[in-house]
């Protein structure tokens, strides 16, 4: 397939992903502005989650049944819409009908690292997964430092640019983006129903297993931080939606840095388990730092510092559970990690927004740090689980025979 698809669907998350950061800074300001408290904020950033939960499987596996592309487009169309009715807001809502319609379209980033994983070699899929991170980190670049700056001309404006973005990037997917051409024993493999059964089986693989439990909490504890981050910046330092887009841009610079260069070199010297063990730590004591500075300065070089771990372990997680999926169940198990992420996302505001309300602004960033910790002392007590050079051992099993399915073993979590 070479370098083409690659490209085109690292453009297709990227643009998605900018109309998705525009949003970012200016939801809480947009929803204090119709008298959200932090515990509403909260239920709503987790409302958005919660349909991404309840229907990321779905479309990770309707993606493995009838192809990535219809999946993709179908989501992009529906953020359009979405993002649509956040510019149309009049009340709180109107932003939970726009964040509920965005959560249940939000299968883009699961059909994505399944087509990703369908068009690169098992020694390339880190570096390929690299690409959705940095995907990532250009969207919550551009997307939060334009948010801000639209922010000036109404919260609707931003929201009305993010819809804009979303139809040119669904033309843009219709005209460009290939349905992946996989081998006939991959098709029929894929017509297979998501199941319970199979999503169990995929949870009781310890080498799927754990890598999704050290994603739920990583990304429960990164949610933590984003519920909260902008209404501790209001108390703490007194600032707005645009200097709030410019410090998460600070932020997904770091991400681009590392996700879409150094990471390929990184996971070749360290290996991702390593990465992860690394970068779990390093989120731990910078987030933890920050919470207790008392200047901007500070505050701000260690959530770069926060960045950088996180820029670390996400893409290695992904790889790791990427790569230890059964064949024709890539879909699947990207719809089930996907849909643990959303969880975590459920989780996390709402609990962010009850400690920030009644126990005090630093408290959601202490519980983050503790979710750090606990994920970095799992990886160093359960790192034997895909040994110390899983990357090479799997990597010459699926060169030898790439269609070849990895058995799930039969121990449980």
């Amino acid at each position: 397939m070479g370098k083409s698809p690659l490209l085109i669907i690292f453009l297709v998350v990227f643009v998605d992903l900018v109309g998705f950061g525009i949003v970012i800074p200016i939801l809480p300001y947009y929803a204090k502005s119709f008298g959200a408290s932090a515990t509403v904020l909260g239920i709503l950033m987790m409302s958005y989650s919660a349909m991404q939960f309840l229907f990321s499987p779905f479309w990770g596996r309707l993606s493995d049944r009838i192809g990535r592309r219809p999946v993709i487009l179908t989501s992009l169309l529906g953020i359009g819409l979405s993002m649509l009715i956040l510019g149309m807001a009049e009340s709180l809502a109107w932003l939970f009908a726009g964040r509920l319609l965005a959560g249940f379209f939000g299968a883009n980033i699961s059909a994505a690292s399944a087509y990703i994983a369908d068009v690169t070699p098992p020694d390339k899929r880190a570096k390929g997964m690299g690409l959705i991170g940095a995907a990532f980190g250009l969207g919550f670049l551009f997307g939060p430092a334009l948010g801000g700056i639209l922010s000036q001309y109404g919260y609707g404006t931003a929201a009305y640019v993010a819809a804009g973005l979303s139809l040119l990037n669904l033309i843009f997917a219709a005209l460009k983006l290939k349905e992946p051409v996989l081998s006939r024993e991959l098709r029929e493999s894929h017509r297979n129903r998501f199941t319970t059964e199979l999503g169990k089986m995929i949870l009781a693989n310890p080498k799927t297993g754990f890598a999704i439990l050290l994603f739920f909490l990583v990304t429960m504890g990164f949610a933590q931080l984003e519920a909260t981050f902008a209404l501790y910046l209001l108390a703490q330092f007194g600032l707005g939606a645009q200097q709030a887009g410019w410090i998460l841009a600070a932020m997904a610079l770091v991400m681009v840095l590392i996700q879409g260069g150094a990471i390929g070199q990184l996971v070749k010297a360290l290996g991702e388990v390593k990465l992860v063990g690394i970068g779990t730590a390093l989120m731990t004591i910078a987030l933890f730092s920050a919470s207790v500075s008392h200047t901007l300065t500070l505050f701000v070089i260690f959530l770069l510092f926060q960045a950088l771990g996180y820029a670390v372990t996400n893409p290695s997680l992904l790889s790791l559970t990427s790569r230890n999926a059964a064949t024709g169940a890539q879909g699947a198990t990207m719809g089930v990690y996907q849909s643990a992420g959303s969880l975590a996302r459920v989780i996390g505001p709402i609990s962010a927004g009850f400690l920030f309300d009644h126990y005090g602004d630093q408290v959601p960033f202490w519980a983050a740090s503790g979710l750090f910790s606990l994920a970095c002392l799992i990886m160093l007590w359960r790192k034997s689980t895909w040994g110390e050079d899983s990357s090479k051992d799997l990597l010459s099993r699926r060169v030898m025979n790439p269609h070849s399915p990895e058995p799930f073993p039969s121990e449980s979590l």
